[in-house]
């Protein structure tokens, strides 16, 4: 092995091992129960190292340009019913007094070092046949970053100015759809982790 090679396997493998032994540092606390598996399988990996992720989830989110902290008025990484989800919204069109709030029910997404670029192009065209399309590379540095992303998504204003702008029957039908979208999300986790 070259010298080269050397420094950048020993650059990998060292920033593997101090990015795993941080503290969780995402406004849940945790590791999503449906994406741990896929998250353990990689890291056991000699080959890969999982930045961040997030196994789908439905949220009621501030409308802002920049993040910060209080903009998730609820959110989950379950199915929700269609009394949750209405008591949310009303519980927040109370609270939130000027502007908008956005209801988001957001795909599997998942980032992951590579130790080299074959690496990182074997395992994004594995996630491309688990049915991540919108999965792309990020960077092609030392640190080959692939961000792995599926399309189940849906996103749209429930709350203005404390209005409710959406009735019961629009909202049974987004519950339905929203989890239906999430079993699918985590179906396609479930395939990657058969891949990998």
């Amino acid at each position: 092995m070259s010298k080269v090679n050397y420094i950048m396997v020993f650059n990998f493998d060292n920033s593997k091992k101090v990015f795993l032994e941080k503290k969780d540092k995402s406004n849940k606390g945790s590791w999503d129960t449906k994406i741990v598996g896929l998250c353990d399988k990689l890291n056991s990996n000699d080959n890969y190292c999982t930045t961040s992720s997030c196994s789908g989830r439905i949220v009621l989110i501030i409308d802002a340009e920049k993040k910060k902290p209080g903009l998730f008025l609820f959110r989950t990484h379950d199915k929700i019913s269609f009394d949750k989800l209405k008591k949310e919204i009303e519980g927040a069109a109370e609270k939130i007094k000027e502007g908008m709030v956005y209801f988001k029910q957001e795909p599997c997404i998942l980032a992951v070092s590579s130790r080299n670029k074959e690496k990182q192009w074997e395992l994004f065209n594995k996630a491309k046949d688990a049915g991540w399309k919108k999965s792309g590379v990020i960077s092609m540095d030392k640190k080959f970053l692939v961000q792995l992303m599926s399309t189940e998504m849906i996103a749209f204003p429930v709350i203005d100015n404390s209005k409710v702008l959406v009735d019961d029957e629009f909202l049974k039908i987004v519950v339905k759809k929203a989890n239906s979208n999430l079993e699918r999300t985590w179906s396609k986790i479930e395939r990657l982790n058969e891949l990998v």
